[in-house]
């Protein structure tokens, strides 16, 4: 059976939930979360360091908002099991479809992940999408992997 979503008052500050910190946490908070979904919002800042000549967010940074509403859903079930999220890493994804070049300046982005498989081993896939005022500006399906021992993974990565 699944479970209800929370709904945003439930939710710490994003900087708690997700590791990345500056520039590079693009999500500003989780309106939703539940077994298998999440939902998460962001605004395009025309002064971000991604910005365009026009302010806006090309549309190629979406798949980072994908990985970190993915990141921030992991953080979320483990937090309430009274853990942490093991660290993970995106593996990627066969098709990421922009319905737009880039994401307007003001725009009020909506990053909506599903879980549609989990592994024993640490291998998940996500569909996942951004939508802004009810148009679907880009999807995908990602695949993500939890290693047991990330440092160890990390360093056969580096060494190979």
């Amino acid at each position: 059976m699944k479970a209800t979503p929370e709904t945003s008052e439930g939710f710490p500050p994003i900087e708690t939930i997700l590791p990345h910190r500056g520039t590079m946490l693009l999500l500003d908070g989780v309106s939703a979360c539940g077994d298998e979904t999440l939902t998460a919002y962001t605004a395009v800042r025309g002064d971000a360091w991604y910005a365009d000549e026009s302010g806006a967010m090309p549309a190629w940074i979406g798949i980072e908002l994908m990985a970190q509403g993915v990141a921030a859903h992991i953080a979320l079930l483990a937090m309430r099991a009274g853990g942490r999220a093991r660290p993970g890493v995106l593996l990627g994804t066969r098709s990421y479809k922009a319905h737009a070049s880039a994401f307007a300046r003001g725009a009020h982005l909506t990053v909506n992940v599903q879980e549609v498989l989990r592994g024993d081993e640490g291998h998940s896939a996500y569909e996942c999408a951004i939508d802004h005022l009810g148009a679907r500006y880009a999807d995908a399906v990602i695949k993500v992997f939890q290693p047991g021992d990330f440092h160890t993974f990390i360093e056969g990565s580096i060494s190979s």
